[in-house]
């Protein structure tokens, strides 16, 4: 609730407010590479709700260097393998929203959203509820892929 009330009040892109912080329960970065960085959605579909961000503060993909774009890639796949150990989901969704219409929610910076699935985790509290319920808080999703992160060695 916090992050909403001060999401609306907020300027500049959360992305790259964000980088300037230090890792942790404060930024909810997980890691960062060379060109891109995992970062836990702060308003999640689900717990393990992550997004594969680049540096480069663009609203599409096509200004993305190649290296970029691969390392995009690679640390989806890296953070997919973490949360199937981390959670045990049955499914994933991976994807991009490129514009409002499209369901993006920031349209300036792109990302690439890594979303956790198990069979009937859409119920009435989101399909006609619009409200979303998780079962552990932020910072314990943070704590719990953080740790798994590492057990896989990852950095």
């Amino acid at each position: 609730m916090t992050y909403i009330e001060k999401h609306k009040n907020e300027e500049g892109c959360v992305f790259c407010s964000a980088l300037e912080l230090p890792d942790g329960t404060e930024n909810l970065i997980i890691d960062r590479g060379l060109r891109a960085f995992i970062i836990l959605n702060r308003y999640p579909y689900t717990s393990g709700h992550l997004m594969v961000v680049p540096y480069q503060h663009l609203p599409n993909l096509e200004g993305l260097d190649p290296e970029t774009l691969s390392e995009i890639m690679e640390l989806a796949v890296r953070i997919t393998r973490v949360l199937g150990k981390a959670y045990n989901p049955q499914g994933f969704n991976i994807g991009i929203n490129l514009g409002e219409a499209a369901g993006a929610g920031i349209t300036d910076h792109v990302h690439l959203h890594v979303v956790p699935r198990w069979f009937g985790d859409t119920n009435f509290m989101s399909s006609l509820g619009q409200t979303r319920v998780l079962p552990e808080t932020l910072e314990d999703t943070y704590l719990r892929v953080k740790r798994e992160w590492y057990k896989w060695g990852l950095r």
